[in-house]
């Protein structure tokens, strides 16, 4: 049994997710789609990291690999979900290739649904998704992205429900900096040096920040069903 199984744990979030857990001794195992980026995300842990770690390539859009990777670790306390593809998907909805949006649709909502079909009766304590800030300010150019954020929402509800008493949460973020922002093409540090002046919290998130929201929901027995933003403040402006 591993305590924490963090699906997109190779980089970003996930990853720091990955070195807090491992930090309090717990034992990880961190899933991605690069073999080659798990095995870097996992040399480093095993020189930080108190717990142990291990790793498994895995698609979450493939239903063949979210069962398989069930199948292999049989029992995990506690899964966290933060992988997401948003190659080609911002923009004006007239200007978003249909592939590009299947492909957010298959790995952030029907990949978060295929983790609670294989996931259940093999989770034990908890299951926590990402969704995002752009679900509650779409700005026009990230609808499908605000679209699969807000349904990851309603998948929660249901699943709290129906895997009771298994816990079922989403944590959703603000502008983070992460990789992701690297598949934008647009001037990161501008857009973040703007929009932190207009934050209440008066800075960009860090994955550190987003790691702690997801311990704090695995650790809380009487959370489920709940959305937690961890957006310094983004719905507010």
């Amino acid at each position: 049994m591993t305590n924490v199984m963090i699906i997109g744990g190779g980089s970003g979030m996930g990853l720091a997710l990955a070195r807090t857990v491992l930090a309090d001794g717990m034992d990880v195992t961190i899933v991605g789609r690069s073999a080659d980026r798990l095995a870097v995300a996992r040399t480093e842990l095993e020189r930080t990291g108190r717990g142990r770690v291990d790793t498994v390539p895995a698609d979450i859009g493939r239903e063949e690999d979210v069962a398989g990777l069930f199948a292999r670790v049989k029992r995990v306390e506690h899964v966290a979900v933060t992988a997401a593809d948003a190659t080609g998907v911002y923009g004006r909805t007239t200007g978003v290739a249909t592939a590009a949006a299947r492909t957010i649709v298959d790995t952030k909502l029907l990949g978060a649904w295929l983790v609670g079909k294989h996931g259940a009766g093999r989770v034990t304590g908890s299951i926590t998704y990402t969704s995002g800030i752009n679900a509650y300010r779409p700005n026009g150019s990230n609808t499908i992205v605000a679209a699969v954020n807000g349904a990851l929402a309603s998948l929660a509800y249901g699943l709290a429900v129906e895997l009771a008493p298994v816990r079922v949460n989403v944590v959703s973020p603000g502008w983070v900096d992460t990789p992701i922002w690297d598949q934008l093409g647009m001037d990161k540090q501008a857009a973040f040096a703007e929009l932190a002046g207009r934050l209440p919290a008066r800075r960009i998130g860090t994955p550190d920040d987003i790691a702690q929201a997801f311990v704090s929901v695995m650790r809380n027995g009487f959370i489920t069903g709940t959305v937690l933003h961890v957006d310094g403040g983004h719905r507010l402006t």
